[in-house]
């Protein structure tokens, strides 16, 4: 039976949230960190390593955390490491938000409009640059985001390619960290800037307009 004035795509998306509602997806405390890592950095697919760096767990714990998660359900395995399944994305989007760590804008630049981002995406993904290790990718509706992590797992570093545009963020738990998170960034900006010089055979540096940002209060 159906509601006067709910259209059929209205009426399945209130029959998936009234499932969503009677049978929430429930994780053991020991699994919660883990599931609120993947929450709060919206991934799709991400590695093994970069979630232990982040969640700074033990690899036989974090490996047991991760096959319960997927008995449930919530992710899958893939050659890139870990998939994030449909029903922990639904899960996700119907529960409040954590909160999570601020994200501090590093900077902000327009990418050189005769380069491929494809190709560069191609060139960043699964990559380890200078301190900072691989962690995997999100996709928004402000478009596709590359993360990493540092060494020590002080601080995310996000790379947003968006509409010939390119964000560089950060994200840290303590204010001492943010320096760190600072020069990680600005290595992985000089990694962009070399791709796309190098994709460009016999051509001289892209000229690319970078706006700086000063994100020392926290």
């Amino acid at each position: 039976m159906f509601f006067k004035g709910v259209k059929l795509q209205d009426y399945g998306n209130m029959r998936r949230d009234a499932e969503l509602e009677d049978n929430p997806i429930t994780v053991s405390p020991r699994d919660a960190e883990v599931v609120r890592t993947i929450e709060e950095e919206g991934l799709s697919i991400f590695t093994f390593d970069g979630l232990r760096r982040i969640t700074g767990a033990h690899p036989e714990t974090l490996s047991r955390s991760l096959e319960r998660l997927e008995d449930g359900g919530l992710v899958v395995k893939s050659p890139e490491g870990y998939s994030v399944t449909d029903k922990a994305r639904e899960s996700f989007a119907a529960r409040p938000a954590y909160g999570g760590a601020r994200k501090i804008p590093i900077l902000h630049t327009f990418l050189p409009y005769e380069a491929s981002t494809a190709t560069i995406i191609s060139a960043l993904k699964g990559r380890w640059f200078d301190t900072i290790r691989w962690v995997g990718t999100a996709e928004t509706e402000e478009g596709f985001v590359m993360k990493w992590v540092t060494e020590d797992g002080t601080a995310t570093i996000d790379a947003k390619f968006s509409a010939g545009q390119l964000d560089v963020d950060a994200k840290v738990a303590k204010e001492a960290d943010l320096p760190k998170a600072v020069r990680a960034a600005h290595q992985l900006m000089g990694r962009i800037s070399r791709l796309y010089t190098s994709t460009r055979p016999g051509a001289r540096p892209a000229l690319m307009r970078i706006g700086y940002f000063k994100p020392y209060a926290m």
